[in-house]
């Protein structure tokens, strides 16, 4: 049986960095990834990296912008700390090879970007995040490691109160294994795809985060969803932050730059729930172009710029909208892009768990709290990658072997086998696609009692068909039925939480807008949601607010 130190599920920013933290401090590591590294979805992010750098600006700074940006729900210690090591992750970055772009003095470049005081974020063109994921697998490539590629996570292994490892399945053999483990660390990324128009890759499905939820780790604030402001109308594909950074905006059917009425200080680049809200009410009241969306205008910043620093923005826009933005807007409109929530874990990414770490989207610190800024995932996933990578080798170190046997494989596979000999059944596809219907429909920007209530049934009432789904496919190797019947399951658990805790919060605040409840209510919601796994659905408890310097007041842009 296969067995390590250390375990670290997912091969994107977060899980590279973990596994890079756990091997410089002399563990056995493994890595397990439904996809090779480099095409994990941390590649996708575009427009940069924040880090206070710059001479006007300062780490304070940072971190006031971050606790405004999170509606004052984010942990005031954790964004600290976050902040202070924005800095030090850049240069080391930078050290490992990244290759970011850079001002005509030869310092970093940084653009404005959505929510913050200066601008501080740091970018590669616009393919920030594929740069960062070269550099770091580059330098986790010297080191010596096992890769488990295109393994399928199917349960996190959990006795006594302790994770022990968990059960994965090949599929280029199709075995199911036990991978025992001292210590594992869920880096798995976000679960976009619970909605069906998102930005997030085919493969986010929130594998780890589901799983780490079955077993027993809390899940936190799950009824934060980000919607990013500007994806492209029809194929959802994300148009960067950094196009508005660079000067682009927004205007209506009527030519009107309408971010004035909604951020009069700072329009375009409010936060980016503000700016989210800003279209869809406009589209709504009849002010979008026939088909509902908005226009992003580029035109005027002139080719050389446009080509130079939005390079990928110019490809997507001809190539999947027929647009040019050189001489002619972006159509766009909100698409669902970054989970706030996740597995609950503390600076340092230890869960509930004794052995469960987490880090990157999958986790929640709560550092982004009810809205996150743009520039602050990739960062996130760096810092909080290193620090779960850190604690988990420590905790290794402390630890008894792992008692996980084959038996545990073998009671997975028993159950999943049986799906494959039912004659008739559920599919998986049909399931999935009506919960992303549901969740687009009635659990979107704006909420409300009567459409969260009629989710929440619905997404049961499929949750009890899943139950008898069918996997048609009885092969062993690349039996991609199997993987399809696997995600549709874990998002369904997701969907559920995530609805249960919108329906709980009788507030606005950050991402999470409800009509019924317009108002931010600190009294009584100033606080974590977290879930917990029960017979008849997720059972909801509640963790304070950190605050360290910083008292709530009304978010104004």
């Amino acid at each position: 049986m296969r067995r390590h130190d250390v375990l670290v599920v997912g091969a994107g920013l977060a899980g590279q960095r973990a596994a890079l933290a756990a091997i410089e401090a002399g563990c056995d590591v493994a890595i397990v990834s439904k996809l090779h590294p480099l095409r994990s979805h941390s590649g996708a992010a575009q427009g940069g990296i924040n880090a206070a750098v710059g001479a006007e600006d300062s780490v304070d700074t940072h971190i006031y912008d971050t606790v405004k940006g999170s509606d004052y729900l984010g942990d005031q210690d954790a964004i600290e700390f976050f902040c202070r090591e924005a800095g030090p992750t850049v240069v080391e970055m930078e050290h490992f090879g990244t290759i970011f772009s850079r001002g005509e003095d030869g310092s970093l470049a940084r653009r404005p970007f959505g929510g913050a005081g200066f601008p501080r974020t740091i970018y590669a063109a616009d393919r920030t995040g594929l740069a960062l994921l070269q550099a770091i697998h580059e330098r986790l490539s010297t080191e010596a490691f096992t890769l488990y590629e295109e393994w399928d996570l199917v349960s996190v292994l959990v006795r006594d109160e302790r994770c022990l490892g968990i059960v994965a399945f090949d599929r280029r053999s199709g075995a199911f294994e036990t991978i025992a483990a001292r210590a594992v660390v869920i880096a798995t990324g976000p679960a976009g795809r619970v909605y069906g128009r998102t930005t997030n890759a085919h493969s986010c499905t929130g594998d780890g985060v589901a799983a780490a939820y079955r077993a027993g780790a809390f899940l936190k604030d799950m009824e934060f969803v980000q919607f990013h402001p500007t994806a492209l109308l029809e194929s959802a594909i994300l148009i960067t932050e950094g196009a508005r950074g660079e000067g682009g905006i927004l205007k209506n059917v009527k030519g009107e730059r309408f971010m004035v009425k909604y951020a009069p200080h700072v329009q375009d680049l409010a936060s980016r729930d503000v700016v989210s809200r800003a279209i869809w009410t406009e589209v709504k009241e009849g002010r979008g172009f026939p088909g509902d969306y908005v226009h992003l205008e580029l035109m005027h910043l002139g080719r050389e710029r446009i080509e130079s620093r939005l390079e990928e923005i110019c490809d997507f826009s001809r190539k999947f909208a027929g647009v040019d933005p050189v001489v002619e807007p972006i159509p766009v409109m909100p698409a669902q892009h970054y989970m706030m929530g996740g597995v609950g874990t503390d600076i340092h990414g230890a869960t509930n768990v004794a052995g469960l770490f987490s880090a990157g989207e999958a986790a929640c610190v709560s550092i982004h709290g009810a809205n996150r800024l743009g520039g602050n995932s990739l960062l996130e996933t760096l810092v909080f990658g290193k620090e779960a990578g850190i604690a988990a080798a420590k905790y290794a170190k402390g630890a008894s072997a792992s008692p996980a046997t084959e038996k545990d494989a073998a009671a997975d596979e028993e159950r999943l086998r049986a799906m494959m000999k039912r004659t008739d059944g559920e599919e998986p596809a049909a399931i999935r696609t009506e919960m992303q219907r549901v969740m687009d429909t009635q659990v979107g920007i704006y909420r409300s009692f009567p459409p969260l209530a009629d989710a929440l049934q619905r997404i049961r009432a499929l949750k009890a068909r899943y139950a008898n789904v069918r996997i048609r496919d009885s092969s062993k190797a690349f039996n991609l039925n199997l993987t399809d019947t696997l995600e549709a399951g874990n998002l369904l658990d997701l969907a559920e939480a995530i609805i249960v805790g919108a329906i709980a919060r009788t507030e606005s605040r950050g991402a999470h807008a409800r009509t019924d409840y317009p108002k931010r209510d600190d009294a009584g919601w100033m606080r974590h949601t977290l879930a917990a796994i029960g017979r008849d659905g997720p059972k909801l408890s509640y963790s304070p607010v950190a605050f360290t310097r910083w008292e709530p007041k009304e978010r104004v842009y």
